[in-house]
């Protein structure tokens, strides 16, 4: 689950070379923490966040497959 957000989130930045996906569990939540370069948040957020919510639908469609509930931050 990690490689796929990361490899979204390369194929929408400049710099994709700065992507970089940490997980961290917070008791039954999974929390994929999503770092870009400060001038490609707006590419990673999109129009009223729209990207944003796409990423997090994907992910938690991908999870449900493994039974667990996850969520993307974008730091």
């Amino acid at each position: 689950m990690q490689e796929l957000v990361e490899v979204i989130a390369k194929a929408l930045v400049r710099k994709p070379e700065e992507v970089r996906v940490e997980l961290v569990s917070k008791g039954s939540l999974d929390v994929y923490e999503l770092h870009v370069a400060p001038e490609d948040m707006g590419k990673v957020i999109g129009r009223r966040g729209r990207i944003a919510k796409a990423l997090r639908t994907v992910v938690r469609a991908g999870a449900v497959k493994e039974n667990r509930k996850v969520t993307v931050d974008i730091i």
